[in-house]
């Protein structure tokens, strides 16, 4: 039995990057023997382990076989015979295909420290074109490494590659829960941007997100000078510099379509509620916010209450914050959209609501129905006496 270490561990260790997590391959091993020495079994379709221990993953040295479209069309045969080139050969990319001993020496059958050196993602073997998951998955790595020093790009090879599979319909296969696991992914690597560039490259984004992907060459719905594709990247990668968290990322990222559109993805990519509501807030609001300065303080209140800022405004900051990026398209400018919401919402909060539900029920016993109203009329007249106040310093 020989165990050694691969995949991103070793690449991002020869890249001078930290290590988050390490995958193992074992040669010459059967399951049994892992059990007997108290490794846990975790994997479905291969054998896969938890050592006893650290709880890292060991894999049993595989081949893989394709028997249908899709990324879930394989039959896996881990055997001790399998060896570790076998192995290594089945793996994505070049520079996720180097091994490295207990010793410390490096196993490279395919050049992947080469690639590392020339900043290259290319693809191992024609069993890339297998499996439609790797495109999104070097579309991701592409929006991490894209930095100095560690700007890499795809070799010609493999976009040529990539192009086939999508032409193929191997992209059509994907299910959606991994479609948008990698896509959030990206969305939160260093440079996004450089994620649609490679997938909008090979046609997978005119498959995956073809309202997205019909931006390039339109013009922007709130910007009508600007092209609405390259636009929504700058902001997109403005957000990214930001740190901001993925709802608010994949809200700038849909920032210029109309909310049918946004609803089209979110069901179709079975996106998470919070990301969904704060992108559909943000579709339909936008111009709203944009205006917000010239909108007098019925209109300022109906929109806190419509986007029930009140009761959750970590999400409406999260929307203005959205807006800012999607308006300043990645310059940095400053937005006093944003400032003057967070304050009308302020003197909004400040209205004891309580009392005014109380007064008014004394007030009109029976007839509940005037609460609501008497509410919005106090939010109104407290945003229009910080107006007044602001105005007179």
């Amino acid at each position: 039995m020989k165990i050694y270490t691969v995949g991103g561990a070793v690449r991002d260790a020869l890249l001078g990057l930290p290590v988050q997590d390490r995958d193992f391959v074992v040669v010459g091993a059967t399951p049994q023997q892992m059990l007997e020495q108290g490794f846990m079994p975790v994997g479905k379709d291969f054998p896969v382990f938890l050592h006893p221990d650290t709880h890292e993953e060991y894999a049993l040295a595989r081949t893989e076989r394709k028997t249908a479209p899709g990324y879930k069309g394989f039959l896996f045969h881990a055997d001790p015979d399998v060896t570790l080139e076998q192995d290594l050969v089945r793996r994505d990319l070049t520079i996720n295909a180097i091994a490295c001993a207990g010793d410390g020496s490096l196993i490279d059958p395919f050049g992947g420290r080469r690639d590392l050196a020339a900043r290259v993602f290319r693809h191992v073997s024609s069993a890339f074109a297998e499996d439609p998951v790797r495109i999104l998955r070097l579309a991701r790595f592409a929006a991490r490494f894209a930095l100095p020093p560690h700007d890499f790009h795809v070799a010609p090879e493999t976009s040529l590659l990539m192009q086939h599979m999508v032409a193929a319909g191997e992209v059509d296969a994907l299910v959606p829960e991994r479609v948008w696991q990698e896509l959030a992914r990206g969305l939160q690597e260093a440079l996004p941007s450089r994620m649609f560039a490679v997938l909008r490259e090979c046609g997978a984004l005119a498959r995956l997100l073809p309202e997205l992907d019909a931006l390039w060459g339109a013009a922007s719905r709130h910007h009508p000078e600007a092209d609405a594709g390259l636009h929504t990247m700058l902001a997109i990668d403005a957000a990214a510099r930001q740190n901001l968290a993925l709802p608010v990322r994949f809200a700038v990222l849909l920032h210029d379509l109309d909310a049918d559109a946004v609803i089209l993805i979110c069901e179709r990519l079975r996106v998470p509620h919070d990301c969904r509501d704060l992108a559909l807030m943000t579709a339909r609001e936008y111009g709203n916010v944009e205006r917000a300065p010239q909108l007098d303080a019925d209109a300022v209140v109906c929109l806190i209450e419509r986007c029930d800022a009140l009761r959750k405004p970590q999400r409406f900051a999260d929307m203005l914050q959205a807006v800012a990026c999607s308006m300043s398209g990645g310059a940095d400018l400053p937005q006093p959209q944003r400032g003057h919401l967070l304050t009308a919402l302020a003197a909004a909060q400040a209205v004891d609501a309580g009392r005014i539900a109380a007064d008014t029920a004394q007030a009109h016993p029976g007839q509940p129905q005037r609460i609501a109203p008497a509410l919005h009329a106090a939010r109104v007249a407290a945003v229009e006496a910080l107006r007044r106040h602001i105005d007179a310093l």
